[in-house]
């Protein structure tokens, strides 16, 4: 079994602790110059594309799309950029910024199945979520990869990414501490889990560094 790639570890909202806010610009950059990936959040704030996992506010420190992209670009940082699409019909905006600064390593997921189809009609990577909800992936065929995720706590992801492999993309996985749950037994499962190929696996972690030790990821 192959290594997780470093850049296929996706750090959550960045890397961030108790002194560093997530989705924060400390945060997201300092997860990218590691070489880590990276899932944040994309909304629009008065036509403007900025990173926020909540509605903003104009009072708010607002970190726009472009400056997470401008900066990707001018580190030559390699990182998937996992891009977690709060709003509807951003799909023009989107696409038009991330072919202005061509950044190509990222997808986009979770917006609404009908927005979705934007996205694919803008020949942008979508990928399509399964979980304890949604068994089946929409749209299987056209999409560019699966996001598994488990909210309850008991699906079977592991299993799940095993039987998704035959579809012959991508899988990222949702680690279970982003549902307050422990993840050390599943990291150990999934490194374990037999029939499936880490090459084309992505983790979400709160946990960046701690999964490139555990998985094995060269460091930079």
């Amino acid at each position: 079994m192959s290594d997780l790639a470093r850049t296929n570890i996706l750090a959550h909202r960045g890397s961030w602790n108790d002194d560093i806010p997530k989705n924060s610009r400390e945060a997201l950059s300092r997860a990218l110059l590691a070489g880590f990936g990276l899932e944040t959040d994309i909304r629009d704030l008065d036509g403007t594309l900025v990173i926020s996992h909540d509605p903003p506010k104009t009072s708010d420190d607002i970190i726009s799309f472009d400056w997470l992209l401008d900066f990707y670009v001018s580190n030559n940082c390699s990182g998937m950029l996992a891009l977690n699409i709060k709003s509807d019909g951003l799909a023009v905006m989107s696409e038009a910024a991330l072919r202005h600064y061509g950044v190509t390593q990222y997808f986009v997921f979770d917006m609404s199945i009908p927005d979705m189809l934007a996205y694919l009609r803008a020949g942008m990577p979508a990928y399509s979520r399964v979980s304890e909800y949604e068994p089946k992936p929409a749209l299987a065929a056209e999409c560019s990869g699966i996001w598994l995720d488990n909210f309850t706590g008991g699906f079977p992801q592991e299993a799940a990414a095993v039987e998704l492999h035959g579809l012959g993309k991508p899988i990222a996985i949702v680690s279970p501490e982003l549902h307050k749950r422990p993840h050390e037994a599943f990291w150990s499962s999934l490194r374990n889990q037999a029939g499936l190929d880490m090459s084309s696996i992505l983790l979400c972690t709160d946990f960046p560094d701690e999964a490139a030790l555990f998985f094995g990821s060269p460091t930079l």
